[in-house]
């Protein structure tokens, strides 16, 4: 059973990564962004999770420092946007996003979306490099399917250790999530919550009344006994310590089959198949 909010997932290279975090989407450069990390790091997180293209990294960086914890107890991740993609454009925004956050190294980096060029094989070759370089603890991906992970693994040196996508009850991706256990790829969810659906369901209501625990808590207790990483988002110190509080119980293995049971492929961001950004 997962216990805290320091408890980790072992990754491929070795590096420890928090089972819980908190993301930055939409949170606001400045003060919203930089008081959400401060927040967050003051309840125990040690998991932040940004991008380039949220365009908060200044802000993430700053809550860092100016939260007194100590850089090296941070998970700090920020992802590579598309337009960015290719090797020599790769470095590049990584060195920005490095700037912007205001650190020597960060702990992991994702390729953001796979696009239908495939890219993302030349900005693997880029994030490949800058592990070997020690400026990266783990590299992977975002929004990749089967087939996007199936074209690094044919020819990658180092296999992504981590793959970033919308994961929810609606929408579990459970073959992509089998092929990333049998690959040792750490599956991690992005809009756990649903965007606010997860108040609406009326089985997650139903079982935040029998524990005792609001229907986001039961969410997110699911991700974790479903051994996926969660980071959900919020600027509200009351919710971000509210979402942390999923350490104490633990679902039963009916209830964890009965929202399992709630999947019906329900995307709520753009399938990767088909972006057009």
């Amino acid at each position: 059973m997962i216990k805290s909010l320091t408890d980790a997932s072992v990754l491929a290279s070795g590096v420890k990564m928090p089972w819980f975090g908190l993301g930055v989407w939409q949170s606001k450069e400045g003060e919203e962004v930089e008081n959400a990390v401060k927040y967050a790091l003051k309840a125990g997180y040690r998991h932040i999770d940004t991008a380039a293209i949220y365009e908060n990294e200044e802000g993430v960086g700053k809550g860092i420092k100016d939260s007194g914890v100590p850089r090296e107890e941070i998970f700090l991740t920020t992802k590579l946007w598309n337009s960015e993609q290719g090797y020599e454009s790769t470095l590049a925004a990584f060195e920005e996003s490095r700037r912007k956050l205001g650190v020597e190294y960060v702990d992991l980096y994702l390729i953001h979306w796979p696009n239908k060029e495939k890219r993302y094989l030349d900005s693997w070759k880029a994030l490949e490099k800058l592990y070997k370089d020690g400026l990266v603890k783990a590299i992977g991906v975002s929004n990749f399917k089967v087939h996007h992970l199936q074209d690094i693994l044919k020819v990658c040196e180092i296999k992504p250790m981590v793959n970033q996508v919308e994961y929810h009850p609606h929408l579990q991706q459970k073959d992509l999530h089998a092929y990333c256990r049998e690959h040792g790829i750490q599956l991690q969810a992005w809009s756990p919550l649903m965007q606010g659906k997860a108040f609406e369901e009326p089985l997650l209501i139903e079982l935040g009344e029998k524990y005792g625990r609001t229907p986001a808590q039961i969410v997110l207790r699911w991700d974790l006994q479903n051994e996926v990483v969660t980071i959900p988002k919020s600027v509200k110190e009351s919710r971000i310590i509210e979402n942390a509080n999923v350490f104490d119980f633990e679902l039963s293995e009916e209830d964890m089959e009965r929202i399992s049971a709630l999947d019906k492929a329900g995307r709520i961001g753009p399938d990767p198949d088909h972006i057009t950004f």
